[in-house]
């Protein structure tokens, strides 16, 4: 954290911002300048003084004692994963300061375990990079082919937002996944680079990432619209890969017997690409076809 820098202070006011009056119990009396709470509500509900709260959120004090973390948090309405990550911005030892990028490498046991798989399966970094994947992965969509980015294309790419049914929900899982990620790392040259990019080109980026949600990507359904099979629901599972710290295995399967299953199935005889996992650095445009397999 540098000398200007007051992360602390920025997750505060936006997590503030998110509660009402209503929530915390408190009578919606006059015009608000900015929706939420005001400092001196959150103060007095937390059982501090307004003064020492102000002091907090202007970054004058930066190591609060877990007691008033743990008020504080009971007021904003935060859960486990948001309380974890609010410790997490507490002043604390000095960090060194990160000189060279992170280098993601797949280890050649994963890159083998792809090709066996039977579903569609990639590798992805610590934030979202896709640096491995199977055919199936890149019949289920294009996209998910190697040195593409997963928050890239969920927030730029149209093809990749009609993929996707439940698209909104999506984009909030991506970007709180992404603070979840990061954690105090924000000098990180990759994180950097694509929170910059995003910021300029995508205002509902802008929007979701100034609220500060905190979670942990997990597994679980998702609906997709694919060109060729229509409506199918696969489920996600993530598993972390032991000794690649921030790399995670990502595999989509359907329910066994299922139409989903059939559908897969027809995608995974629709392709006979060899494993992607030593590709260049972005992928080429890969047009899916054109023509529909629906009844």
């Amino acid at each position: 954290m540098t000398e200007k820098s007051n992360r602390l202070g920025e997750y505060l006011q936006a997590r503030r911002g998110l509660v009402t009056p209503e929530q915390a119990g408190l009578p919606d009396v006059g015009r608000r300048r900015v929706p939420g709470l005001r400092r001196e509500e959150v103060a007095m509900l937390a059982g501090i003084s307004a003064e020492y709260y102000l002091r907090l959120e202007r970054g004058r004090d930066r190591n609060p004692s877990p007691q008033v973390l743990e008020a504080i948090a009971r007021v904003l309405r935060l859960d486990d994963e948001h309380m974890t990550y609010l410790r997490t911005l507490v002043a604390g030892k000095p960090r060194k300061t990160r000189r060279r990028a992170r280098v993601e490498t797949v280890p050649n046991s994963t890159r083998a375990l792809l090709s066996t798989l039977p579903c569609p399966s990639f590798v992805e970094g610590r934030y979202f990079d896709i640096l491995a994947a199977n055919a199936m992965a890149s019949a289920l969509s294009p996209r998910l082919s190697v040195g593409g980015n997963q928050l890239l294309d969920v927030f730029l790419d149209p093809a990749e937002q009609a993929l996707l049914l439940d698209w909104e929900g999506t984009l909030e899982c991506y970007v709180s996944s992404l603070r979840q990620a990061v954690g105090p790392d924000t000098d990180d040259q990759r994180f950097i680079e694509l929170v910059g990019r995003l910021s300029v080109a995508s205002p509902r980026f802008r929007d979701l990432w100034n609220r500060h949600d905190v979670s942990t990507q997990r597994g679980a359904p998702v609906l997709f619209d694919h060109p060729q099979v229509g409506e199918i629901t696969l489920h996600r599972e993530r598993l972390a890969i032991s000794g690649a710290e921030g790399l995670t295995l990502t595999m989509y399967h359907a329910e066994p017997g299922s139409e989903d299953a059939d559908k897969l199935a027809l995608l995974a005889s629709s392709t006979l690409q060899p494993v992607d996992g030593h590709g260049p650095d972005r992928r080429a445009p890969i047009h899916p076809p054109t023509g529909e397999l629906r009844n």
